[in-house]
């Protein structure tokens, strides 16, 4: 029997929407993103999610396998080549980087730009496996301040409040997940402000404590 994703968050007109593709060069893509529901299927406290990677990535390989291990070495979920899945993670090339949120099924785009890092490929793979941007959190108030008359005109949406399950982990500025002080500034002058001082946000080299914590609690590893 193969396994499939769950299939009850988004509608199914939603399943091909054009707004996960919407990118800013070298940036980050839209903010539709804390943990929601429709996960990749496991096996007893295991999964194993496919992926294959497009032709026109070939070159990339050695850094979407790098992406791929900074999540594995950390986590019960693993990675490996499709061969006749149902739902797998498709990496495709494309101008920037970008990804639908959680298991959405079939081939599932990844897409990878030319000035997306090993980080970013990781912060993207993320996003296919559940977890919505850190700064997304309703509770963000406390921690940071959103600057709204810096953000480029149109993109205010990427710093929406979004519902998703925080399994009770506190906010964390330190996540791959978190956008840094000027993303998607208008004039240079910082969209995010963190409360404390000193705190470096946006970071792309590591999985947090708290990113391995809230993947660990997302797919039960150790509790089976």
């Amino acid at each position: 029997m193969k396994l499939q994703c769950e299939r009850y968050w988004f509608r199914q007109s939603e399943r091909a929407s054009p707004k996960f593709i919407e990118l800013i060069f070298n940036q980050e893509p839209r903010s539709d993103r804390n943990a929601v529901k429709q996960l990749w299927p496991g096996v007893d406290g295991r999964l194993s999610v496919p992926y294959k990677i497009d032709s026109a990535l070939e070159s990339r390989t050695k850094d979407i396998l790098k992406a791929l291990n900074m999540i594995s070495e950390k986590t019960c979920i693993q990675f490996l080549l499709h061969t006749n899945e149902t739902d797998c993670l498709h990496f495709e090339y494309s101008n920037g980087c970008a990804s639908y949120v959680g298991c959405m099924g079939g081939n599932q785009p990844v897409l990878v730009g030319p000035l997306c890092k090993v980080g970013n490929i990781c912060h993207e793979v993320l996003h296919a496996l559940g977890l919505h941007h850190e700064h997304s959190r309703f509770d963000r108030g406390d921690h940071i301040t959103i600057v709204y008359e810096n953000i480029v005109s149109g993109k205010e949406d990427n710093f929406m409040k979004k519902e998703g399950n925080t399994f009770g982990l506190k906010y964390d500025l330190e996540s791959i997940l978190h956008y840094g002080d000027k993303y998607f500034s208008s004039n240079g002058k910082p969209t995010i402000l963190p409360k404390e001082s000193g705190v470096k946000m946006g970071q792309r080299a590591y999985l947090s404590d708290l990113d391995v914590q809230k993947l660990r609690k997302l797919y039960h590893c150790g509790m089976s």
